[in-house]
């Protein structure tokens, strides 16, 4: 089987993992980081390694993953839809490779971005906001570099925009039977974030709406007059 050119434009995407099987081969440090960002995503995780850090092993204790103590079977990647290579072994992670691209699995292999038919980003997360860094796999320490970087210029009030922008977009699409409007645009701007930072969560919802055409929020306009 021919190995797959790693891409130069990768396509971005947000998986949906909940409830879906995953596999992780490896049980260190490195697979433990693999693991949590799985679990936090809803992922139903299996773990196949002869020794797991204490970090995983209380995990599968507590039935938030499941461990099986042995070493990789050969083609098992078959059963799962998305798995992590992360044995720090070159011979088991190629084998899992190999299985995967026959299989038509997704995997990651950590540290090892020619064996990788996707990667991971490094991620922002401000409630339902994710602002996601990709290197492709050439330096994640770049990426988690910048990610720090963003760490500091988005805060929770973007979380909070998010929130309004997704109600006053309900409503718009109530209004117009579609959302997408190049209104967005200047909708959405730093004086919008003023008023929340400064909890006027009220006036940057009447200034959304306005911004958007949509018509003010009655009981709000009248309390302002």
């Amino acid at each position: 089987m021919r190995n797959p050119p790693v891409s130069s434009h990768p396509y971005p995407v947000n998986l949906d993992l909940s409830g879906r099987s995953v596999l992780v081969v490896g049980a260190g440090a490195v697979a433990a980081r693999k693991v949590q960002g799985l679990i936090a995503a809803g992922a139903r995780v299996t773990v196949v390694a002869p020794e797991a850090v204490s970090e995983l092993a209380e995990a599968s204790a507590n039935g938030a993953i499941r461990w099986q103590q042995r070493t990789y079977r050969r083609g098992e990647v078959a059963s799962y839809r998305l798995a992590v290579a992360a044995t720090g072994d070159p011979d088991v992670n190629g084998q899992v490779h190999w299985d995967a691209e026959a299989a038509g699995v997704w995997l990651n292999a950590a540290d090892d971005p020619d064996r990788c038919s996707f990667t991971l980003p490094a991620v922002v997360r401000r409630g339902d906001l994710q602002v996601a860094v990709s290197t492709n796999g050439r330096s994640p320490a770049v990426a988690a570099w910048l990610r720090r970087s963003l760490e500091e210029s988005i805060g929770p009030e973007h979380a909070a925009l998010l929130a309004l922008a997704a109600e006053v977009r309900k409503d718009l699409r109530a209004e117009r039977g579609t959302t997408e409007t190049p209104d967005w645009q200047f909708a959405l701007d730093e004086d919008l974030l003023d008023l929340i930072r400064s909890d006027d969560v009220d006036g940057a919802r009447l200034r959304l709406r306005r911004a958007l055409g949509l018509p003010g929020v009655p009981d709000f306009e009248e309390a302002a007059s």
